[in-house]
């Protein structure tokens, strides 16, 4: 006699969604480690293109958007507080060019990160650090505003 089991199997895309916030809590954990999508995929048990239509599908952006924009947060956070330079900020973070965190920086940011560090700090003094993190949090997908020139 054959037994039926009540329980069902969870749903593909619950099963992959699970794997998604497992990947979306590694990009947040090792943020500052040497990380590319093709090891996350490894991780996850999928294909690198697979995991990026995912990622792409559930949180709006891609792996490695996501993964820029929390180098981002964590270098705004280093540089508010004012004690590292920009250059230790840039490493800390996770990157491996100056050129390119300074670059990823003003695009989200839309400040160069010397003078974010500069102006950043006395404009968040008195907010709670977890209030200071939303209200400062880059832009993500628009990237950040540039100002229109005044046309007369």
């Amino acid at each position: 006699m054959t037994q039926v089991s009540t329980r069902t199997a969870p749903a593909p895309h619950l099963a992959d969604l699970a794997r998604l916030r497992r990947v979306r809590d590694r990009i947040d954990r090792d943020h500052a480690q040497p990380l590319n999508v093709e090891d996350l995929a490894r991780g996850a048990h999928m294909s690198a293109g697979h995991l990026s239509r995912l990622f792409r599908r559930a949180y709006g952006e891609s792996p490695y958007a996501y993964l820029m924009t929390r180098r981002i947060e964590r270098a705004m956070t280093l540089l508010r507080r004012g004690d590292l330079t920009v250059t230790q900020v840039c490493f800390t973070v996770g990157f491996s060019s100056l050129g390119t965190f300074s670059t990823r920086f003003t695009e989200l940011v839309g400040t160069t990160p010397s003078a974010y560090r500069d102006h950043a700090a006395p404009t968040t003094d008195g907010i709670p650090p977890c209030l200071a993190h939303q209200v400062t949090r880059p832009i993500r997908n628009r990237e950040a505003p540039t100002a229109r020139p005044h046309l007369r």
